[in-house]
């Protein structure tokens, strides 16, 4: 089965790299956005398979990036970096509560006037907002200060953001609205249309977020982040009641990960007991609730492009989709949520449509939320700002084509805090010690996630898939491919088999990454995360300039080069760790930060400008 899935993903790839070739990217002159943005929406329980107007419009008339990040799995941080365009340790809002996160801290930080809206109306566009901004924008503090960079806006407010049937909006400056017993996502659609007739009618440019909560769990608030003891309860999220009997014999995908006999993970998530049939049935409850709340979206992306047609503006209109982070239901023994550092809630939805963007093309390349404020104004002809931890995203099929082999490989992952489980069932508090720093590389020849958690535990997976190796070898070139099938064997794509685990000395000894040994793979990957935990700007894109400054190494694979062997055993001693779980950011607990003066030009790695594995 493993061979089969490892084929089936490298056929997939290779049909999508054989698209005839689009037209480069011509846009006409200040061209409008709508950025559809979900609440913990999956790229992994195929909840866009059930969304026939995505499909229709997004994936086959655009760009589906499967291998888009998220960098902080959770909604506030998640979407300070998305507008932005800077890393969690960056913007210092960590938590969707103070005193680390949500929209106090946001203020607090100075970043109400110094994000994607504020830019986007100094060059002169309108920008309209209607949904989720922040957590903690609640009918308190919406206007201490009002949120800045909007034309108009109509934003849900706490405690009643996640209500499904008592929704409060806020519009303007006007004061906060109720809508008892009326469906969130209608009322939000109904907004959306009336801001895009406002943008049409002022014959400007515009970009119009849409930001509606599925499938986010329906809460009940009784008070807000800034009450001392606020009490949420959660329940699986609330469909319309057009789609409440939908998808009645759907499962959560049985994946290898899903509710696994054997324990995996590392900290907290090691020690979860495997889950019931009670629990299990409960948790496809909340899986079919999701897919039927995400339907009055899907409808609401139908209308949107019904009302470009009719206003003639789908041939000067970029239309993103994406979601603010992923989720879990079951997989690893987690109950449904978020915050973890694995594929399921980093990995999510992104799909461009635009003119001059590829149709119906998937791409595999990298890409983060830190790189979607870049996207956008470059896109729309404004100047990049010089702070951007990430960069633009290639949208054209010949820009695509070129990042195949020359964009970074890397994702930055970190969170700070607590997880909390959003169904029925909960789990062991040792859950508030949940802070961890990770990677993902994803290379040509290798597929990685690394971990450090706050109790300094470490994970690695190696996630490659290579039978098609094997099978070019075996086919192909009729020579013995033993050692390609074993590896393809050993892959884990589901994240099951820690290879740092203190229970499996086995696999430290024995696994090889690039015919390279674990220690030495280890070696490189905590050097390049120490990097990115402490990095800013354009180090967080190119890291590995950092460790090798003068760039003759710019990815993993040329780090794993025995020359530099000396280098990341002897120089590169400083390793990631941290010195106690703490809540959110605070450096005095966060370990070694790395010290990017001591590998620039002139110092001891150095010499007669030569690198110092010339003269080691």
């Amino acid at each position: 089965m493993l061979q089969l899935a490892c084929l089936l993903a490298l056929v997939g790839i290779a049909a999508s790299n054989s698209l005839a070739q689009q037209q480069p990217l011509s846009a006409p002159a200040k061209p409008n956005v709508i950025f559809i943005l979900t609440d913990d929406q999956d790229a992994h329980l195929d909840s866009i398979a059930y969304m026939p107007f995505v499909q229709k419009h997004l994936l086959n008339r655009g760009t589906h990036y499967r291998s888009h990040y998220c960098t902080t799995s959770v909604c506030c941080p998640s979407r300070v970096s998305l507008w932005t365009g800077k890393l969690a340790h960056n913007t210092n809002v960590t938590d969707v509560n103070p005193p680390y996160g949500g929209y106090p801290k946001f203020i607090s930080q100075g970043l109400n006037d110094n994000y994607l809206p504020v830019w986007l109306q100094e060059a002169q566009y309108n920008t309209y907002y209607t949904g989720k901004l922040f957590n903690v924008h609640t009918v308190e503090n919406y206007n201490a200060p009002f949120a800045a960079g909007f034309t108009d806006n109509e934003f849900l407010l706490d405690p009643f953001t996640y209500d499904y049937l008592n929704s409060t909006f806020q519009q303007g400056r006007e004061s906060p609205q109720s809508y008892e017993g009326e469906y969130t996502t209608d009322i939000l659609t109904k907004k959306a249309y009336s801001l895009l007739d406002k943008a049409v009618v002022a014959q400007k440019p515009f970009f119009l977020t849409i930001a509606p909560i599925a499938p986010h769990c329906n809460v009940f608030m009784n008070g807000t982040g800034l009450d001392e003891n606020p009490v949420f309860s959660f329940t699986e999220p609330i469909p319309a009641k057009r789609h409440e009997h939908l998808f009645e014999n759907i499962q959560v995908p049985r994946t290898p990960s899903f509710n696994p006999e054997q324990p995996s993970g590392a900290s907290w998530v090691k020690t979860l007991k495997r889950q019931n049939e009670t629990n299990v049935e409960y948790n496809d409850h909340f899986y079919r609730s999701r897919l039927r709340a995400l339907q009055a979206v899907d409808e609401l992306v139908d209308g949107i492009f019904a009302r470009l047609q009719d206003y003639d503006l789908l041939d000067n209109t970029y239309i993103v989709y994406s979601s603010d982070n992923g989720y879990h239901i079951g997989q690893h023994r987690l109950q449904p949520g978020k915050t973890c550092g694995y594929e399921e809630d980093i990995n999510i939805p992104l799909i461009i449509r635009g003119p001059g963007i590829a149709e119906n093309k998937t791409t595999d390349i990298v890409t983060t939320h830190t790189d979607l404020a870049p996207t956008f104004l470059q896109l729309l002809g404004i100047p990049l700002r010089p702070d951007f931890d990430g960069e633009p995203i290639p949208l054209t099929q010949a820009d695509i084509e070129v990042a195949d082999s020359k964009r970074q490989e890397h994702v930055n992952v970190e969170y700070w805090g607590f997880a909390n489980g959003e169904g029925k069932y909960d789990f062991d508090l040792s859950a508030y010690n949940h802070t961890y720093k990770a990677l993902r590389v994803k290379g040509r020849e290798y597929n990685i996630y690394y971990s450090v958690w706050c109790n300094n535990e470490h994970e690695l997976y190696d996630m490659t898939v290579r039978l098609f190796i094997f099978m070019v070898l075996r086919h192909l070139l009729s020579i013995d491919a033993s050692k390609e099938k074993a590896d393809c064997e050993q892959a884990d794509p589901h994240q099951l088999h820690n290879l740092l685990s203190t229970d499996d000395k086995e696999n430290q000894t024995s696994h090889a990454i690039l015919g390279i040994s674990l220690p030495k793979v280890v070696a490189r990957l905590d050097s390049l995360l120490l990097v990115l935990k402490s990095c800013k700007g354009q180090v967080c894109v190119k890291p590995w300039k950092a460790l090798h400054p003068q760039g003759e190494v710019t990815s993993l694979k040329d780090a794993l080069d025995t020359r530099y062997d000396y280098f990341y055993k002897e120089k590169q001693t400083s390793r990631v760790y941290f010195d106690e779980c703490a809540r959110g950011y605070l450096l005095d607990v966060e370990g070694p930060q790395y010290n990017f003066e001591s590998n620039d030009e002139g110092n001891s790695f150095i010499r007669d400008g030569l690198p110092w594995y010339e003269w080691v």
